[in-house]
C-alpha cells in the first residue's frame, strides 16, 4: 500500500456540538481504534479530501501529540447532500495482524479482443482482499494483452503471494465481449476450426 502522511490534533471533548465546532474550523473529526484504547482527534479537511477521494489505498502514517502510528480507514461518513467528509473512523495496524483493503484494479495492455473489435467489460473497480499489512500491494494490476473475444480473467486466476481474494471465485474481474461488427481474426478461426 502507498504510504500517506497526516497530523492530527488531539479533541478533548467528544460529541455532537464538537464535531461540528471542528468541521466549522476545517478540520474533521476522527477516531483511531485498534490496540485497545481509541484516540479521538482531529485533521485538516483539505489534506484528507486530497487522499480520501482518490482511488489509490493508502496506510496513512497519524502524528498525533507527537507519537506516530499506522493506519487504515476503516469507515467513512459523509454529507447525504454536499458528500463533504464528516466523520473518518481509522484502524491501526499490526504487522502480525491481518487487515482487509479494497484494492484499485489497474489494467494494463491492449486485449486482441479488443483490436479485434470486441468490447472490453470490467466488473470490478476494486477487489476486496485479506492479507498482512506488509503483504498488501498498491494496486492488483492485471495485463489484458492476451484477452481475445470471449476471454475473461476471473477472481481465482488472481494471484497475490500472501493475500487473500474475498470476492467469489468464478466472478469475472475482466472481459472482452463481442460486439456488434466485430471480426475474429483469420488465426483464431483456423483455431476454432482445428478444435471442432
Amino acid at each position: 500500500m502507498k504510504v500517506a502522511q497526516l497530523s492530527g490534533s488531539p479533541r478533548a471533548s467528544v460529541g455532537k456540538k464538537d464535531a461540528a465546532l471542528t468541521r466549522k474550523n476545517g478540520q474533521v473529526p476522527c477516531v483511531l481504534y485498534g490496540s485497545g484504547e481509541q484516540t479521538h482527534f482531529a485533521v485538516k479537511t483539505v489534506a484528507l479530501e486530497k487522499l480520501i477521494f482518490s482511488p489509490e489505498v493508502y496506510q496513512f502514517e497519524l502524528e498525533i501529540d507527537g507519537k506516530v502510528k499506522r493506519a487504515v480507514v476503516r469507515e467513512l461518513q459523509q454529507h447525504p447532500v454536499k458528500g463533504t467528509i464528516q466523520h473518518v473512523d481509522f484502524l491501526e495496524l499490526d504487522d502480525k495482524k491481518p487487515v482487509r483493503v479494497a484494492l484499485p484494479v489497474r489494467l494494463t495492455g491492449a486485449a486482441k479482443g479488443v483490436m479485434s473489435g470486441g468490447k472490453l467489460m470490467q466488473s470490478y473497480r476494486n477487489v476486496k482482499l485479506i492479507g498482512l499489512p506488509g503483504a498488501i500491494p498498491e494496486a492488483i494490476n492485471l495485463d489484458i494483452s492476451p484477452l481475445k473475444i470471449g476471454d475473461s480473467i476471473r477472481i481465482k486466476e488472481v494471484e497475490i503471494p500472501g493475500v487473500t481474494l474475498l470476492e467469489p471465485a468464478n466472478s469475472v474481474v475482466v472481459g472482452v465481449r463481442m460486439a456488434r461488427g466485430a471480426v475474429k481474426p483469420e488465426g483464431e478461426e483456423e483455431e476454432e476450426e482445428a478444435e471442432a
